[in-house]
């Protein structure tokens, strides 16, 4: 069945009825919108929100479609902002501010500021999504969380009818979370200010950076040898979503308390163990977990878990979002059993609750 278009009534925006979504998710899974709306102007965005179809109806929004599992289709509209400018907004304080629109592809953005010379996002190369869904899951890699780097967040209050500004302290930044993914009915994002440091502040010492460096024979490296040796590392580790169907990292690393974590070392003194930004919490390897559970490379029909790294699930070609669910939870429910840990889904689940 083929999508069903819709006139624009302008065009800053796009709407579609019964829109396919398998080419809009990484993991690439069969499903259909009622309606989609693509809007190429954000300042049209509260206009648009107001078309008949959509005025009433459940939101969702989609930025890349890679923090995302849609083990069902969604019961409403989703939203995909289609902007994409970036430039510089100004400089302060010894940062560079960059102003980038939420439909930037994430990736695109790091590379723009390397170009620019300006560092800060080099951990973060090669996360798959969009500018305007970083904030939401607070996206972190090799020892790097986005929230570090934002100077403001631009959205539409929907509560308050309003364009808003809100300020980093606002956020409510933390462990792959913020103030827009506890209340995600109400923000959405437009755009982000980033502040960038003048004088780069290089981060080497976390999961093989200052090793990769060293293969690339890199004694005195720079933000762009970081974000190459980031894109080697993942480009070994995490298959391509073109060629296999995934979403990343598909579970969070578990916080625990100290003395949990010490517990936990004592009996397997190979599990690795992270600082978790609380003195009364650590962070344990959700893929060591998994993979001591026997998961690394395991297949149910086409749902499977990858042979390079045990915490990404993978579509094999047919398997439904249901059927990567129930994959998720006899993982989860393994390392509960095991080692009396709890670990939950980094993508939004739709259709289903966890």
């Amino acid at each position: 069945m083929s999508a069903t278009p819709v006139a624009p009534a302008t065009d800053a925006w796009t709407l579609t009825a019964d829109a396919p979504l398998q080419g809009r998710n990484t993991f690439g899974v069969a499903a259909r919108a009622p309606w989609l709306l693509a809007v190429h102007d954000a300042e049209a965005l509260p206009q648009a929100l107001d078309l008949p179809p959509l005025r009433d109806a459940p939101l969702l929004l989609l930025g890349g479609g890679s923090n995302l599992l849609l083990a069902g289709d969604p019961p409403g509209a989703v939203l995909s902002l289609e902007t994409r400018r970036i430039d510089i907004a100004g400089r302060d304080g010894g940062y560079t501010h960059v102003h980038a629109d939420a439909g930037v592809p994430w990736h695109a953005l790091v590379m723009w500021a390397l170009q620019q010379g300006l560092a800060g996002l080099e951990n973060l190369a090669l996360i798959p999504g969009t500018v305007g869904a970083a904030p939401i899951q607070n996206i972190g890699a090799y020892g790097r969380e986005v929230g570090e780097f934002i100077h403001a967040v631009r959205a539409w209050d929907r509560d308050a009818g309003q364009f808003v500004k809100i300020a980093r302290e606002d956020c409510a930044f933390g462990y792959r979370d913020s103030l827009f993914k506890r209340r995600p009915d109400r923000h959405i994002i437009t755009a982000v200010e980033f502040a960038l440091p003048q004088v780069p502040q290089l981060r080497t010492d976390y999961a093989g950076i200052g090793e990769e460096l060293a293969a690339m024979g890199i004694a005195d490296a720079n933000a762009r040898d970081v974000a190459e040796a980031v894109i080697r590392i993942r480009r070994r580790k995490l298959p391509d979503p073109a060629a296999l169907g995934n979403a990343g990292s598909f579970f969070k690393n578990p916080l625990v308390a100290v003395e949990t974590a010490t517990e936990l070392q004592a009996r397997h003194p190979q599990l690795p163990v992270f600082p978790a930004g609380d003195a009364a919490l650590r962070k344990l390897s959700a893929a060591w977990l998994i993979e001591a559970c026997g998961w690394k490379g395991h297949r149910d029909g086409d749902a499977g878990v990858s042979d390079a790294h045990a915490l990404v699930l993978v579509n094999h070609g047919q398997a439904t979002g249901t059927q990567l669910l129930v994959l998720a939870r006899r993982i989860a429910e393994s390392v509960q059993a095991r080692f009396g840990v709890a670990i939950e889904p980094e993508p939004k689940l739709i259709g289903a609750i966890w």
